[in-house]
């Protein structure tokens, strides 16, 4: 029997009939990746199986590391083939790690590889994956289609033009493709040298100068309001902890006046600059009936030399440990205090503070609107097995699993899409599980219902994207 079979993961026979019956064959909803938009413009063609694969992969080039594999054959000059084959060999040293699961599951899908990747068959998976990708079906549309994939998000930049986004909706892709709205940069006042040449990049975008902070926030929300226009209903904020240290308009005034000439914010300063923007952008959020999703924890660039070196998201990031408790309620609370708080999908990177995550969201429902806030499902170093079940476990514990909205990629790569696949069989095996140990019904219509709603229809009843 090949690695990856048929009951890949389903330890047991109810889990088996809700996988194979309920969730196998649903479409994906991919509501939050970091998909170059020109390469689904353009339906890329990938000249070979390290730009489809490799390019781009800090969790394969941290494993190569762990390995002892030189960082040439990372993110430096080597060459594609001779990179492909330094992962090949660090393959078989991933046992456990779920690279070695997510490898053989897309080498299965994308090119119908059913051996086990090494030193030795690297040559043939090399071979037949170049062949493959030559065909109509390897180029992104293809993907696309031959996924199901009937809505991806990608995550843009205010100032970006979404010309991408225009050549696509106006191309023969049956896949909706949104842009989500990501103004990371505009708390930027504590680093001037990125900042004010990102305000100026935002005066081009939103065809206005920029001399005050009252301008600076007529400017966001003009691109806000053109990123509804082109379909967004998302956006997304990649933050340490939430900020809720608020402080009065002048403050923030006198901040971002310092920045412009300079001088750069101290971290008291840029925490409070940071809290009044992420105010004003969860106003706009609500106003406008968006989902504001917030990706909280990470600790990123950490090694010095290697972000030097290869910059940022390279695989250089790691879990952080930020007290999150306080700073959430509060943010969360002022926003509902002034019947401002957004749709929300809360992302946790650190397992530690899952249930508090999960049990803070609990305050925030509304009564109105079902599954109102979200706990994300697994994210970063926790979208693998072990961190997906906990996150399921938590989540029915606290809350309402059956209003989750499921999974998603987060990732940069066209191979990721059998994550949902990934995902569906843990939660079919979960629920399988529980019917066989008399802890769920042995109702398969009852459960499989559920499995089909975590699938793709709570996602698309939630986001409500134009199209879906």
């Amino acid at each position: 029997m090949p690695f990856i079979h048929e009951d890949f993961l389903l330890t047991n026979e109810y889990g088996r009939r809700l996988y194979h019956g309920y969730a196998q064959g649903e479409p994906i909803l991919d509501y939050h990746c970091h998909l170059p938009p020109e390469d689904i413009s353009s339906n890329r063609r990938f000249r070979n199986l390290f730009e489809i694969w490799l390019e781009g992969d800090h969790y394969k080039w941290r494993a190569m590391r762990a390995n002892g594999v030189s960082e040439e054959y990372c993110t430096g000059g080597a060459d594609p083939h001779q990179k492909f084959l330094a992962w090949a060999r660090t393959v078989p040293d991933t046992l456990r790690n779920p690279l070695y699961h997510w490898s053989h599951l897309e080498l299965k899908r994308y090119f119908g590889f059913d051996g086990l990747l090494d030193e030795s068959t690297a040559e043939h998976v090399w071979t037949l994956a170049n062949e493959h990708l030559e065909a109509e079906d390897g180029r992104v549309f293809g993907i696309l289609r031959r996924f199901d994939v009937r809505a991806v998000c990608t995550t843009d930049d205010p100032t970006d033009s979404l010309v991408h986004h225009r050549a696509i909706a106006d191309s023969d892709l049956p896949t909706k493709v949104y842009p989500a709205f990501r103004p990371d940069r505009a708390l930027g006042v504590d680093r001037p040298d990125a900042f004010n040449p990102w305000v100026s990049a935002l005066e081009r975008a939103a065809d206005c100068e920029i001399g005050s902070l009252d301008d600076f926030l007529n400017a966001l929300e003009r691109r806000h309001d053109f990123f509804h226009s082109m379909g967004c209903r998302l956006s997304d904020h990649g933050l340490s902890y939430a900020y809720s240290d608020f402080p009065a308009e002048s403050e923030a005034q006198a901040t971002f006046e310092s920045a412009r000439d300079g001088i750069p914010a101290t971290p008291s300063e840029h925490a409070r600059f940071a809290a009044f923007m992420m105010l004003r952008f969860g106003q706009l959020d609500a106003a406008r009936g968006w989902t504001k999703q917030m990706h909280l924890g990470a600790r990123r660039d950490n090694r010095t030399r290697g972000f030097l070196a290869a910059g940022a998201d390279t695989g250089f990031d790691s879990i952080g440990d930020w007290p999150q408790a306080e700073a959430l309620s509060r943010y969360m609370d002022r926003l509902d205090r002034e019947n401002a708080l957004p749709r929300m999908i809360l992302y946790n990177n650190n397992p530690n503070d899952n249930y508090t995550f999960a049990t803070m969201l609990g305050n925030f429902q509304d009564g109105v609107i079902a599954g109102k806030m979200q706990f994300g499902s697994g994210w970063w170093y926790l979208d693998q097995k072990e961190a997906m079940e906990w996150q399921l476990n938590c989540l029915s514990n606290v809350g309402l699993l059956s209003r989750f909205v499921g999974m998603l990629t987060d990732s940069r790569s066209f191979m990721s899409y059998p994550r949902h696949e990934y995902f569906r069989r843990v939660l079919c095996n979960l629920l399988g599980r529980d019917m066989e140990n008399g802890e769920l019904p042995r109702d398969e219509a009852l459960v499989g219902n559920l499995v089909k709603r975590l699938s793709f229809s709570n996602a698309r009843e939630f986001l409500r994207l134009e199209g879906v």
